[in-house]
């Protein structure tokens, strides 16, 4: 499936019914260890922002979070590879099970999921809609809210199956894929929203095939700002970059302040910005609105410079040359 075609079809995802597998074994726990690369761990950085009150660990790497055996084994291990042969997933399935910890898959297939059956280990399999990782976050956030179980949550979502319309943000990726052109992006937005503007990152660098970078308020202006406070030796180091604020009514007063504030500054040193207003009639309408704004941004900015914008070669490259 084509990029642009996965975008205006991503609504179909929300149809998704994830299902527990070897459901027998499924033991239920309070506390969480995710573990993902690339966009197999989104979701749960999404997960995190719409439940902070749960107590997740994103674990991006091999093996496990260093912590008491003890602590380890109160925890319910997910392990999520879309492809089911991701390398890092992979080796903290094995350590895991030599620890006799409490464990659940999600994939669409692949070693992983080969593993959970002859292993009698509870999975949800995802559908192979035959699109990136990065694009299947919907399935993959539902599979997270089965495992928590967070039934009213999957409700929700799936009524987006109905209402949500991707192509009613297209115009306006477009758009800022244009006010994009010959600049690097950098999108600012509150601690809250930190998964939100971390994913729009991985959209640009996946998508677009550009460089772009993130940060949060409050934290930045306590430092990254000062970067940018331009001076002539440093005009055309400055001139490089666009800024994008992710605006959320609901957060906190001062940190909207903060951002208006902070737009403000970067403006009248002549620096390039823009403002997104993240929005919806509830949370995940939120989300995924924002989300297919970028998705239509990055497409279009990898358009706009003649790149291919589903596949990742420099990553399979990457596998080849670790490989060996």
């Amino acid at each position: 499936m084509s990029m642009y075609q996965a975008i205006n079809e991503s609504a179909k995802q929300f149809s998704f019914l994830p299902k527990i597998a070897n459901e027998e074994n499924f033991k239920k726990a309070s506390k969480y260890i995710i573990v993902g690369m690339g966009g197999s761990h989104l979701a749960g950085d999404l997960l995190k922002m719409i439940k902070p009150e749960l107590d997740i660990i994103i674990h991006r790497n091999y093996g496990l979070p260093i912590m008491p055996i003890e602590n380890l084994k109160e925890r319910l291990i997910i392990l999520s590879s879309y492809s089911g042969n991701t390398e890092e997933v992979l080796d903290a399935y094995e350590e895991a099970g030599k620890l006799g910890l409490n464990r659940a898959v999600i994939s669409i297939g692949g070693k992983l999921l080969e593993r959970a059956r002859k292993d009698n280990i509870p999975y949800i399999q995802m559908p192979d809609f035959n699109i990136q990782p990065r694009m299947a976050l919907t399935l993959n956030l539902k599979s997270l809210l089965k495992f928590v179980g967070e039934e009213a949550m999957l409700k929700e979502m799936e009524k987006l199956s109905k209402t949500f319309e991707p192509k009613k943000f297209e115009t306006e990726g477009k758009s800022l894929a244009e006010k994009l052109r010959g600049y690097v992006p950098v999108i600012y937005t509150s601690e809250e929203n930190y998964a939100l503007a971390y994913i729009w990152k991985i959209k640009f660098n996946e998508t677009g095939k550009i460089p772009a970078f993130y940060n949060v308020l409050p934290e930045l202006n306590h430092n990254e700002m000062t970067g940018f406070d331009v001076k002539d030796a440093t005009r055309e180091l400055s001139d490089e970059f666009y800024f994008i604020f992710l605006m959320d009514r609901d957060d906190h007063p001062k940190i909207v302040e903060r951002m208006q504030i902070t737009r403000k500054l970067y403006e009248d040193r002549n620096l390039k910005t823009c403002a997104i207003e993240i929005s919806g009639e509830n949370i995940f309408h939120k989300i995924f609105s924002t989300l297919a704004i970028a998705d239509y941004a990055t497409y279009f900015t990898a358009d706009i410079y003649g790149l291919e914008s589903e596949q990742v070669p420099m990553v399979e490259e990457f596998k080849k040359l670790i490989e060996n």
